[in-house]
Parts: structure tokens; sequence; C-alpha cells
């Protein structure tokens, strides 16, 4: 079970990945919630087994490509979000002091707190790209034009799955060009 949820989730980002046209030293954001993967109502079922598979598939991927994952944690810690230390500092993100559990931060944001070699935790941040797993709601942490991206799969074992990818505004009017290779 945990093998098949691990290559939906790698098959998601690297899908989402291919059309977000995200750079080394971005952010990509994943909301999961190993309750809604395991077929249960979110935050209901914490499942340490389900959020570990998830997210041994989905680091290493955008790792391979020097993406900063940044792991969000549930409504009870208001939708933190864990990083590397070292995203936080790049992107000039304050870092907060909380240390998520399962039950409190979510199995997902702590998997990703254990597995960095320094994890820090930070209030928001903004995006270029990201997964929703169980709908979370990672929308806050996404730049403001957010585009959906439809990958192959709708579900993560159980979970309803969204992506998205961001872009620049579009301003200016009925005089403005675009650049095209920005959409």
């Amino acid at each position: 079970m945990y093998e098949e949820i691990a290559e939906q989730a790698k098959t998601a980002v690297e899908e989402l990945l291919q059309v977000a046209g995200l750079k080394a030293g971005g952010l990509f954001v994943v909301g999961c919630s190993s309750s809604e993967i395991g077929g249960h109502k979110i935050g209901s079922d914490s499942n340490v087994e389900a959020a570990n598979a998830v997210f041994g598939a989905i680091y290493p991927v955008l790792k391979a490509r020097g993406i900063y994952l940044a792991a969000q944690c549930c409504e009870h810690l208001n939708r933190a979000l864990i990083v590397e230390r070292e995203a936080a500092e790049k992107h000039r993100i304050p870092i907060v002091n909380v240390v998520p559990q399962p039950k409190a931060g979510g199995s997902f944001a702590t998997a990703a707190y254990h597995a960095f070699e320094h994890p820090a935790a930070v209030e928001e941040l903004s995006a270029q790209a990201g997964i929703d797993i169980g709908d979370t709601l990672i929308g806050m942490h996404l730049q403001p034009v957010a585009v959906p991206v439809r990958v192959s799969l709708r579900k993560i074992g159980e979970a309803n799955l969204v992506c998205a990818r961001t872009r620049p505004k579009f301003i200016g009017g009925g005089r403005a060009h675009y650049d095209e290779q920005m959409m």
C-alpha cells in the first residue's frame, strides 16, 4: 500500500515539475493529509507511515533539482511550514519556533522536520508551485496567480490531489504586450 502511495506522489511531482518551470532555489509547497490518504476525514487519523512514504518519494525528486520543499503543517499550527533553514535564509523568511508532531502539525510536516538537515518553521511563504494532497488548502502559500495543473492522477491513496504552478501577474491593459515564456 505505501509503495503505491509513494509512486503516486513521485509521479504527481514529476509531472507538475515538467510544466511548472521551477528553477534551482525555487520553493515547492506540499500540503498532505495522511488521514485523507487512508480514506479518513482530514485530521482524524494521522498516519506516520503514509506521510513518510509520500515524503520519501517527493523530497529526493525536489532535492535533485535544487528545489526547496516547504511542508505545510495542519491548522493546529496555523498552516505554518517546515523548510530547510537555508531556504528560509535565502528567501528572507522569518523563522518561528515550533516542532510539529503527528497530531499537532501533521505527520507529513513531522516527517520533513525529522528528515531535513537543518529544519526551520516559518509562518508563510510564496511558493512557485505545489501539490495539495487531501484538500489541505495550500493556496495561501502560493504566489498570487496560481494556475491549476492537471496531472495523470486525481488521487494519492484515497486523498484528492490538486496541483498548481504560478505565473507573474499580467498588468497593463489592451495595449500591453506579454512575455509568452512567463505564461
